[in-house]
């Protein structure tokens, strides 16, 4: 007959995947509708996911797009969980606060030099 592709729970895998801390939160977050699989809103946590699945939701100050490519087994180590979905998530915009964060955090020296650079800015006007 028809082999049923296996699938899972889709609070479950959001968990498992590591873009939530906890399970309660990525599935309140499915109960309130702020999520999309494959184009159609879902309200239930329950929801079944298989690979190939296209999910939309927020996280933060971004929406993401993810397409499952397997499913977790348990909510390893985060090189484990990268190996569960591809990020489909458009660049950010030129000019937008989230696209002038690059890189990592500055240093206290950098902040210093930043403090000094916007003293000189500020007297000279």
């Amino acid at each position: 007959m028809t082999e049923q592709q296996p699938s899972a729970r889709l609070d479950k895998w959001l968990w498992q995947a590591r873009f939530f801390k906890t399970r309660s939160l990525a599935s309140r977050v499915v109960t309130d509708g702020q999520v999309r699989v494959n184009a159609h809103r879902v309200v239930k946590a329950a929801t079944s996911v298989r690979p190939g699945d296209v999910l939309t939701f927020a996280q933060g100050a971004r929406v993401r797009v993810i397409k499952i490519t397997a499913l977790g087994l348990r909510r390893g180590p985060a090189s484990e969980a990268q190996g569960l979905f591809e990020d489909l998530t458009p660049a950010p915009e030129p000019g937008t606060p989230e696209a002038a964060r690059v890189g990592p955090r500055p240093t206290k020296r950098d902040r210093r030099a930043l403090d000094a650079f916007q003293d000189d800015q500020g007297s000279e006007a």
